[in-house]
């Protein structure tokens, strides 16, 4: 077992020339905490207790890059009258001692129509079963003016004092969408081979690093594997870092699954099924995932480190930094990570349990955390923002 005083996850690292006080970065987990579309009082102090808990650098999710861009009502997208918040959200964070990063992002053909009240965008005209609804083919402008949306948004975190951008290029969002041959279908030089899929992604990342700068790091959130087949595979995985690695990424988060096809491979454990339901908004909603949810929402069995065996492969193809994320739950797998070379662990579900895990881990009170895994968080944050539903209940019995 892994003795705190003298573990490597504690000692500190730099993101470019961002110095990191240890190697615990807590993930672009969506908060459910930006009703009317704009960043909350309630979201200031989720990530100030995480940051006081003692990551040192928590990541703000999700945030679109333009209103389009939109999969709910309580996410927020980047404009200039929410910059006063997020500065104080940012104020909050670093008076705890952590850094800030935001995470930036498109959802492409899943975008709720209901929300952006126009038909979504995507590389490909789809049908997504997700919302019933078909996306429309990108065109050249489309993709000018998304690539110049994701500069506009990195910017406006900097200003509002982030320090650094998680870009969203994983779990099925528009620029996963783009290198997916599932959602890629074009027939011109943005479809095809995976050259042609990863244009306009890499365009977007070297245009997001022309926009910061040289010295602000950049975080790019990518999948190892879609989870399905005819998805993108390890294999291309690995070329994609690569391509990341040279537009102008300074660490690569290695993730996996599809938002509007496989969810919870992602995560792992428990389909909280009943969480889902209740959180629609409407009859027909809850009608269709009572009766279609199981389908819709696979299950997959939770494994510690679950995705270490993909992540080995992309580590052994870049130089630069890799964050290792997935089932990631005591000291020992931190440890594994370092072992591994990896440079950065990303943990989510553990932080919301209790936004004091790493304090307590690196005291040595706990040596993993109690997280079951449940997923009761994600079914119910809809209504309630993220929360450790069962905590609560207990709390409520004991009350």
């Amino acid at each position: 077992m892994a003795d705190p005083k003298e573990s490597r996850i504690f000692t500190s690292a730099k993101l470019n020339s961002l110095e990191l006080k240890n190697r615990i970065i807590r993930a672009g987990c969506f908060e459910g905490l930006c009703q009317n579309e704009s960043p909350s009082e309630r979201l200031l102090e989720h990530h100030r207790a995480v940051a006081a808990g003692g990551v040192a650098m928590t990541t703000v999710a999700y945030c679109g890059v333009s209103r389009n861009g939109l999969a709910f009502g309580h996410e927020m997208w980047m404009r200039d009258e929410i910059k006063p918040m997020l500065g104080r959200i940012t104020d909050a964070i670093h008076n705890e001692g952590a850094k800030a990063s935001i995470q930036l992002g498109h959802c492409g053909f899943f975008a709720s129509p209901r929300v952006i009240n126009q038909r979504p965008i995507g590389p490909s005209s789809k049908l997504c079963t997700f919302r019933m609804s078909f996306s429309k083919e990108m065109t050249e402008d489309d993709m000018n003016q998304i690539r110049e949306d994701f500069g506009k948004a990195a910017v406006s975190a900097k200003e509002a004092g982030f320090d650094a951008v998680e870009l969203h290029s994983g779990h099925g969002y528009l620029l996963s969408q783009f290198l997916s041959p599932w959602t890629n279908t074009r027939k011109d030089s943005y479809g095809g081979s995976l050259e042609n899929r990863l244009k306009f992604p890499k365009s977007v990342v070297k245009h997001v690093r022309e926009k910061v700068g040289p010295d602000f790091p950049i975080l790019i959130k990518m999948n190892l594997r879609d989870g399905f087949h005819g998805g993108l595979e390890v294999e291309d995985a690995v070329e994609v870092a690569k391509a990341y690695e040279k537009a102008g990424a300074d660490a690569l988060i290695l993730s996996c699954g599809f938002t509007a096809k496989t969810p919870l491979y992602m995560m792992r454990g428990k389909v909280p099924l009943k969480g889902f339901i209740n959180s629609q908004d409407t009859l027909l909603l809850k009608a269709g995932v009572m009766l279609f949810g199981k389908f819709m929402v696979q299950e997959y069995p939770f494994e510690e480190l679950f995705l270490l065996d993909l992540a080995r492969k992309v580590r052994a193809g870049v130089d630069i930094p890799l964050v290792l994320i997935g089932g990631i739950c005591s000291l020992d797998n931190m440890e594994t990570a370092m072992d591994e070379g990896f440079n950065f662990i990303q943990i989510g579900r553990a932080t919301v349990r209790d936004p004091e895990f790493v304090n307590k881990l690196q005291s040595g009170v706990i040596t993993e955390t109690d997280c079951d895994h449940c997923n009761r968080c994600i079914g119910e944050m809809a209504d309630t923002g993220v929360k450790c539903v069962c905590l609560e209940e207990g709390r409520a019995l004991q009350g």
